[in-house]
């Protein structure tokens, strides 16, 4: 074989070689980017003094370099009827995109907000009224969405919460259907017995409120307001 077919040769392998390692790299998915979260779904029970008024259904999932959770609520009270759903896009660190919730019941509204670092603009559509736009500047893009009646936001809560630092952690927060900005602090409360089962415990404290969570794992399990006589409970 003359050296000018050898060269042609070595060419052609090296030119097959190159492009089965580019199809390669087109081919295979790329990873997306670390995230906080893994996927969850289920269903919360929602107890009053101990009676049952209602029931949540959420979800965790991955999609494209963003996750969702998604919640409905639906709760009965005193012969009246309330629905709740949210939906809240989350970057994979934790912090929120865009969220939009709406209710059905007594009283019908929904709201899209949409975060820009640390800045949330919020548009409100009630019935019968103009849409009204407010805007929210907080001191940290890294913010907690804590709504009405949705449960499956203190889950993504305790994503946020440092595991390792452990300590008191504090996060601006945002409660949607009050349109009401402001702070959370949460606490690790260590492992405790419960029924039986070893749960991590938090506690939430808000300006109002006091909530203590426990997680098996990274699973939201249980969710106790004793100011409230509230319970809420995975099935």
């Amino acid at each position: 074989m003359s050296w000018m077919k050898r060269r042609l040769l070595a060419f052609a392998i090296a030119a097959g070689t190159a492009l089965l390692v580019a199809t390669a790299a087109f081919s295979s998915p790329r990873p997306g980017p670390a995230s906080i979260f893994t996927p969850d779904k289920g269903k919360f029970r929602i107890l009053v003094n101990g009676q049952e008024v209602g029931k949540e259904d959420f979800e965790i999932s991955r999609s494209g370099d963003k996750w969702i959770a998604r919640g409905t609520t639906e709760i009965k009270s005193e012969g009246s009827e309330m629905r709740v759903s949210g939906t809240l896009e989350l970057h994979a660190d934790g912090t929120p995109a865009r969220y939009e919730w709406s209710t059905q019941g007594a009283k019908k509204a929904s709201s899209s907000i949409s975060f820009s670092g640390p800045t949330a603009t919020i548009e409100l559509r009630l019935a019968g009224a103009k849409p009204y736009t407010q805007q929210f500047t907080f001191k940290s893009p890294q913010i907690a969405v804590l709504d009405n009646n949705l449960y499956d936001h203190y889950a993504v809560l305790a994503r946020l919460y440092d595991w390792n630092k452990k300590g008191t952690q504090t996060f601006s927060v945002l409660v949607p259907q009050e349109l009401t900005p402001g702070t959370v602090t949460v606490e690790s409360l260590g492992s405790q017995q419960i029924d039986g089962k070893k749960l991590e415990e938090l506690r939430v404290n808000t300006e109002d409120l006091e909530v203590d969570l426990y997680l098996d794992g990274q699973r939201l399990v249980r969710l106790v307001a004793p100011s409230n006589n509230a319970e809420i409970v995975r099935e």
